[in-house]
């Protein structure tokens, strides 16, 4: 949706492909990809590029009418769906992934990380382009006072390291809220009355909570995964922890929470870095010219 606002507002027409899906954990990604794919085959609409999100929504790109297909992947997609499921779930995941990147006229990743393993395992070639944070979805956030408080955003799931950061809980030095399944406003709310934010990943791309957390200027605690350490510079712009460390972790979160000045400075930083380069306003040119460049390959 982030991506649609910010071209629709450059003046490209843009429409959304919505699918229902079975909320069931092993069969939501199934069911969407054959009611996505559903979807695509009963429109008529033509056109210019359909670009897909994931896996699951290659189906319905392959099916829709279009000049050109591009798949963004974020994230190594079959790395995850192994994390979450065993068995053949996480099998039917790996196999659907080869065939989808197949289906593509463009790859697209957010993740230097993930496009160098795409490149060594299947040998697709990535490109690389930044997720943009949309700083207008913030505006109507509620003036908070800042508590001391640890924040966990994101899915409760074993891939993105909850159970880590729960497991040292008691060594906090504070109270620590889980966003899992809140109203993206109120855990953004909740973020931004925080002290620290925790990324305790085992496998992550670019997480959009870390853009989020330092734009909001609440500083990053994050493990050395996919890209986090690209964004979140260690002793610069936040403070990186290896992954599946679960004291490491607490020590570095207490030790943001014990020094104010260290936690500033980093959240300063962190700002900075998201509002210069990783805004949907600097980000724009470089989506905008994928696109022509796209349509240009295929005059």
């Amino acid at each position: 949706k982030r991506i649609a606002r910010m071209l629709g507002g450059h003046g490209f027409e843009v429409s959304l492909l919505r699918a229902p899906h079975i909320p069931i954990k092993n069969a939501k990604n199934p069911s969407f990809a054959v009611l996505g794919a559903a979807r695509a085959l009963a429109s008529r609409k033509r056109y210019d590029v359909v670009h897909a999100f994931n896996v699951p929504s290659a189906p319905a790109m392959r099916c829709a009418r279009a000049k050109r297909r591009v798949l963004s992947i974020n994230g190594v997609f079959s790395d995850q769906m192994g994390m979450i499921h065993a068995g053949w779930t996480g099998r039917l995941a790996r196999a659907a992934e080869s065939v989808a990147v197949r289906w593509a006229d463009r790859l697209l990743t957010d993740s230097e990380d993930s496009r160098a393993r795409y490149r060594e395992a299947l040998g697709a070639d990535f490109e690389f382009i930044a997720s943009p944070l949309d700083p207008g979805e913030f505006e109507d956030l509620p003036d908070v006072q800042r508590k001391r408080q640890v924040a966990y955003v994101g899915r409760d799931s074993y891939e993105k390291g909850i159970d880590i950061l729960r497991s040292v809980e008691d060594r906090i030095n504070a109270d620590v809220v889980y966003c899992t399944d809140l109203p993206w406003r109120e855990a953004m709310t909740r973020l931004k009355e925080s002290s620290v934010v925790a990324v305790p990943s085992r496998a992550e791309s670019m997480p959009q909570v870390v853009l989020e957390a330092l734009y909001l200027g609440v500083p990053v605690v994050g493990s050395g995964v996919g890209d986090i350490p690209r964004v979140v510079e260690h002793g610069i712009s936040g403070l990186i922890v290896p992954p599946g460390e679960p004291e490491r972790l607490a020590g570095s979160i207490n030790r943001l929470l014990d020094d104010g000045d260290l936690a500033g400075a980093l959240a300063r930083n962190g700002r900075r870095r998201v509002m210069e380069s990783l805004t949907c306003d600097a980000m724009l040119p470089r989506y905008v010219r994928f696109y022509e460049e796209l349509l240009e390959s295929q005059a």
